[in-house]
């Protein structure tokens, strides 16, 4: 049995990677980890599942990663690195989803990974991930003449954008084309912009509702058009390929990784 703790406990995400590990066989729930805030603090971890299954929800560290072999994150920059200490201080490996993190956010996971195992992916999702490889491979073949702009659309309430998997997207696409992202990438327009630069990728981002995420990156040429669309209507695939991602680094004592990884897709 993995024995897996959930961060965000009590939020939507969270409880969607609760109820996955409570109906895998081979996954056992071993801690829910929640701000001090949080209401369900002190609650079951399944009460709202209607399930006892004797694991609170608890702000304390030690409670929350006592016993666990791998922690689940998919909250926000400064609970990741915060939690990201304390599973290296205790050897528990990490599956990060948590997007907007910074550079020096980043390198503190790389630098965690000589300790732990971790899986850091800006999108866990399986159909994700495959649409990862397929940008790659249509980049390669529409490389002259297509102008490239990526759109994605989420709900309400997420706070960074352009999202994860979007900035992901462009990386992939930059790489198979063999361009620097840093230097092709462009976050919105506004104004007299002048012509479009064919070389650059272009960024739109769209806040409303209870979108769970799309992403569609167009390739638009003259006279005609392709686009990729990855579209979901739950965080169900999110919390199957976490759970993927907790298996893989059951074979693991440190090192990083990503989803392409854990999919053999490398």
């Amino acid at each position: 049995m993995i024995r897996v703790a959930i961060a965000g406990a009590s939020g939507r995400m969270g409880r969607m990677l609760i109820e996955a590990v409570l109906a895998s066989p081979d996954v056992e729930l071993a801690g829910a980890l929640d701000l001090a805030s949080s209401p369900s603090l002190g609650h079951d971890a399944g009460e709202f599942l209607g399930r006892v299954t004797g694991v609170r929800v608890t702000d304390s560290l030690d409670e929350g990663l006592a016993g666990a072999d791998t922690l689940i994150d998919f909250t926000r920059p400064q609970g990741t690195l915060a939690h990201l200490g304390a599973c290296v201080a205790r050897g528990v490996r990490m599956v990060i989803g948590t997007t907007g993190l910074d550079e020096s956010g980043r390198k503190a996971i790389e630098d965690a990974s000589r300790r732990i195992a971790i899986v850091f992916a800006p999108n866990m999702s399986v159909g994700v991930n495959a649409t990862f490889k397929l940008l790659a491979m249509a980049a390669k073949i529409l490389d002259e003449g297509y102008d490239i702009e990526i759109i994605e659309a989420h709900h309400r309430n997420k706070v960074d954008a352009p999202s994860g998997t979007a900035l992901e997207m462009g990386r992939v696409v930059a790489g198979a084309l063999g361009r620097e992202f840093d230097e092709v990438a462009v976050f919105g327009r506004e104004g007299v912009t002048g012509e479009r630069d064919r070389a650059t990728i272009g960024f739109s981002a769209v806040r409303g509702g209870d979108i769970v995420g799309e992403h569609t990156v167009l390739f638009a040429g003259i006279g005609e058009r392709i686009e990729i669309t990855h579209r979901a209507s739950s965080r169900q695939g999110y919390a199957a390929g976490s759970l993927r991602a907790c298996r893989y680094l059951a074979g693991h004592s440190r090192g990083l990784f990503d989803m392409q990884d854990v999919l053999g897709l490398r």
